[in-house]
């Protein structure tokens, strides 16, 4: 049994408003429930290294990434209604994108096949210059631009949060090396995510979205995968596999209105560990996206990683 790396700093409470959904209790709530669980004990926990600016100029525009910085020295602000920063955001932010980055690095070295990148704040919704949707940088993105960097041709992006990842699938949408795959709540924010958004140019075809309806709960989703995601992915045979791992489809969770729970989540990484073991030597990948009842995320987080540890 191989245990899985978490990607883990104290660091990311330094980004928060009490106020605000997205705060550092999601984050606590996880780590306690881990230590209850005994799931941090002998686990491996790498010190995490920020970004660097190239790697994020990988997927967002410099200009972007030095006016978020400016920002930043200035005190922060608010970049739209949902979306806060303050002086530490942006250090923040890029340490999650340098954990997804060690997480990629660690899985096509071998030294760690399957890693959890447990971060915030999150950022699927980050556009290539601009941040929305409570996120700065395009976590997962930067992690799968390490990929390709690295000379990865095929790269499997499944998305499960309830929110259409429109950023990630905006910064790949040209590029049949990374196949982007999203099951969403629709009608919901952010309004992108139809089933004719398949791609472009190299792209078309790489891009599978599956719009669900409110009310969709495990059987939904494990079909949706069963019948849709997986042969598709299974055609494309990648050879790493990412999750953008949001626990807001949790039939708990305030901001959407879905049914999912524990077993259901649990099943799905079964599905894409499985996946990752056919076709990616193993390499598999997870990310925190959203998640706002932070007992549930925590309950959710926990099955993941043990299905992931292969134990149960």
């Amino acid at each position: 049994m191989t245990r899985t790396t978490l990607y883990r700093s104290s660091r990311f409470a330094e980004h928060d408003d009490p106020s605000h959904v997205e705060n550092q209790r999601r984050l606590t709530a996880i780590d306690a429930a881990l230590d209850r669980s005994g799931l941090l004990e002998g686990r491996p926990q790498p010190e995490l290294i920020p970004a660097s600016v190239e790697q994020l100029a990988r997927v967002h525009e410099p200009a972007y990434i030095q006016a978020l910085a400016e920002a930043a020295a200035q005190g922060g602000g608010w970049i739209d209604g949902d979306t806060y920063m303050g002086f530490q955001s942006v250090e923040v932010a890029a340490l999650a994108a340098g954990a997804s980055v060690q997480a990629v690095d660690a899985a096509l070295s071998g030294s760690a096949v399957k890693g959890f990148v447990l971060a915030r704040p999150p950022g699927h919704h980050a556009r290539p210059m601009i941040g929305m949707g409570f996120c700065l940088f395009d976590t997962i993105a930067i992690g799968a631009a390490e990929a390709l960097a690295q000379g990865i041709e095929r790269i499997a992006i499944v998305d499960w949060d309830v929110h259409h990842g429109n950023g990630t699938q905006e910064i790949f949408y040209e590029t049949d090396r990374v196949f982007f795959t999203s099951m969403h709540q629709w009608p919901l924010y952010p309004g992108t995510g139809a089933a004719s958004e398949t791609g472009y140019g190299a792209g078309a075809g790489y891009t599978l979205n599956v719009p669900l309806p409110a009310g969709s709960g495990n059987d939904d989703y494990l079909r949706t995968l069963d019948e849709f995601v997986l042969p598709r992915l299974r055609d494309y045979r990648p050879e790493l596999v990412l999750v953008s791992a949001g626990y807001d489809c949790h039939r708990d969770d305030p901001l959407g209105s879905m049914l999912v729970d524990e077993d259901g989540f649990g099943v799905m990484t079964a599905r894409l560990v499985d996946l990752a073991e056919t076709y990616a030597g193993g390499r598999i990948v997870l990310v925190l996206e959203g998640g706002y009842h932070p007992a549930a995320l925590a309950r959710s987080v926990v099955r993941t990683i043990e299905v992931l540890d292969g134990a149960v």
